[in-house]
């Protein structure tokens, strides 16, 4: 195996892998060194696992040679509605209602399914990127010219970089004394697949209720994954129901707008917090995806926003190679900080006040909430303008594989 590489990834889940291939491609040598086996997540049985892709990283997986292939397991978000309520009561009378036939673009995003776009990811490392599954990073030791990464079998690699993509408890942060901010919301995310008798359309939902929201993101056919939040104690209650009776809590919140639901695979659950790294950069060190900020789902921006800081990363260390810069120096690494750190805690925090504004049953609020979002949703340029925000089209600069191209 070498042990001599330009760039060192910790994290093999989807932020990873992606930035390994964006710089392999660029003609570095890149490892990525993987916790899991690698066949953890690649099985081909459908688990209800999906991710709501912006245009923009779309656009990126494109860039990449991989959407080719993906295309055709994708379902299109045409539509999106937003709204609040209480569970059993439908929705409110006013919401946001957004939809693509307003954008040039002709598509808000995509919904996508982890296997396939892991499974994608895997395959396409094979030959390109050194992938080390089944170990993680113990140790690092960075130095003026590299930084020496240690390896749980005892083995070590050296590289010009080391990128933490290992998740909001990253060691690597951690190791490189990156100290942490953030809270706990109280809440946990239940997550799961159901199969319905009516056509989605094509449109995802967000309903807003006083527990935490609930969002109904199409998939393929008649089946949509559900992201449901509710208090730590509520929702470990629900987790412990068997199947049907399961339905039976999530049936007054869903609603009965797509007919009969039923449950399509296993279920998920996770803690929801706010965690985001004082800094992005340390000493030969880069930080993406979760490990620089963990977010609230409401949006489903989390992924998103990794796949945006693989992109700037990605240009970054791709362009100051060209000129022939050390990669790993401070100034070059200060270059991608500066370029992600307020984009990413801008949408961090305003998902947080997202989540608190709506999160809650206080009357007066709650008809503060439906005055503005009547208001949004009848005024056309302001509505564009959410829209595009949301398809990841509004940063500025965008880094150019976010737009199809590469750096």
């Amino acid at each position: 195996m070498d042990k001599e590489f330009d760039i060192v990834i910790a994290g093999g889940g989807l932020n990873g892998p992606t930035l390994a291939l964006a710089l392999a491609d660029a003609g570095m040598r890149v490892a990525v060194v993987d916790d899991r086996p690698a066949t953890a997540r690649a099985g081909d049985s459908f688990d209800g696992r999906a991710y709501a892709l912006a245009l923009a990283s779309q656009r990126l997986l494109a860039a990449l040679g991989l959407w080719s292939g993906l295309s055709g397991q994708a379902q299109p978000i045409l539509k999106v509605e937003a709204t609040q309520g209480d569970a059993g009561e439908g929705a409110g009378p006013f919401g946001l209602h957004f939809d693509s036939a307003e954008i040039e673009e002709g598509r808000l995003g995509f919904m996508l399914e982890d296997r396939f776009l892991y499974r994608a990811l895997l395959e396409a490392m094979r030959d390109r990127v050194t992938h080390l599954p089944g170990l993680s990073v113990t140790g690092q030791m960075p130095g003026p010219t590299g930084v020496e990464v240690a390896l749980s079998d005892g083995r070590s690699l050296s590289a010009r970089v080391l990128v933490g993509a290992d998740g909001r408890r990253s060691g690597v942060a951690a190791r490189a004394g990156i100290r942490r901010i953030g809270h706990d919301y109280g809440q946990i995310a239940l997550v799961a697949a159901v199969d319905h008798d009516l056509p989605h359309q094509g449109t995802a939902h967000q309903f807003f209720m006083p527990g935490g929201p609930l969002a109904i993101l199409p998939l393929p056919g008649n089946r949509s994954s559900i992201v449901w939040s509710e208090p730590r104690d509520e929702a470990q209650a629900i987790l412990q129901l068997d199947d049907e009776a399961f339905l039976q809590v999530l049936r007054p919140r869903f609603g009965d707008f797509l007919g009969e639901i039923r449950l399509a695979g296993p279920r998920f659950s996770y803690p929801l917090n706010l965690t985001l790294a004082e800094s992005y950069v340390a000493p030969r060190v880069a930080l993406v995806g979760d490990a620089a900020h963990g977010v609230h789902p409401v949006a489903g921006q989390g992924l998103n926003l990794g796949l945006r800081d693989v992109a700037a990363l990605a240009e970054v260390l791709i362009l100051a190679r060209r000129r022939g810069e050390d990669i790993g120096t401070s100034p070059v690494l200060a270059r991608y900080q500066e370029w992600r750190r307020p984009d990413a805690t801008f949408l961090a925090l305003g998902m947080d006040s997202v989540n608190a504004l709506f999160s809650n049953g206080n009357p007066l609020l709650r008809a503060a909430r439906e005055l503005g979002m009547g208001l949004v949703d009848a005024l056309p340029p302001l509505r564009r303008g959410f829209m595009r925000q949301a398809a990841g089209l509004r940063l500025d600069p965008m880094p150019r594989l976010l737009t199809g191209q590469r750096p």
